[in-house]
């Protein structure tokens, strides 16, 4: 499995694998090509990492990672904001092939922690990261992911 570092040539893919990613959860989206216009721009920075899974030109699924500094060490703190998979290409690695190749490239950046948010009913997104070794910080069992939000 081959995985690509996306630059800026390579935010029409990315845009649309995250409109898809949104449409197939029905979250309220902006379409391809807006996201499209965003990546072309968050992809020149370096406190962004994209990473394409197989062909770069039509990738079979991608991690969507920020970088921040944090007083908690030295390095950044990575934040996964997103990892999504073609769906009739799950359970095939291709989301165990992404997080090893996140968990290597994060580890060269300086970062100590991995940070993702998941929702408290998607318990096949929850085992899935933590066969991977993350851990739930929230108390109890279950719990509600909440997100306070203020547009601006």
């Amino acid at each position: 499995m081959k995985i690509h570092r996306a630059g800026p040539a390579h935010a029409a893919a990315t845009g649309q694998l995250l409109y898809d990613f949104n449409s197939e959860f029905g979250t309220p989206t902006p379409d391809a090509a807006e996201f499209t216009r965003r990546f072309t721009q968050l992809l020149k920075s370096d406190d962004i990492l994209v990473l394409l899974a197989g062909d770069v030109q039509e990738p079979t699924g991608f991690a969507f990672l920020t970088l921040r500094p944090t007083p908690y060490s030295d390095g950044p703190l990575a934040q996964l904001e997103e990892l999504y998979v073609r769906p009739e290409l799950r359970d095939s690695g291709i989301g165990t092939a992404l997080l090893q190749e996140i968990d290597a490239r994060v580890r060269e950046a300086g970062c100590e922690e991995i940070h993702i948010n998941v929702d408290e009913i998607d318990h096949d997104t929850r085992r899935f990261y933590e066969r991977h070794g993350f851990v739930n910080i929230q108390p109890g069992e279950d719990y509600r992911m909440l997100c306070y939000l203020r547009e601006l």
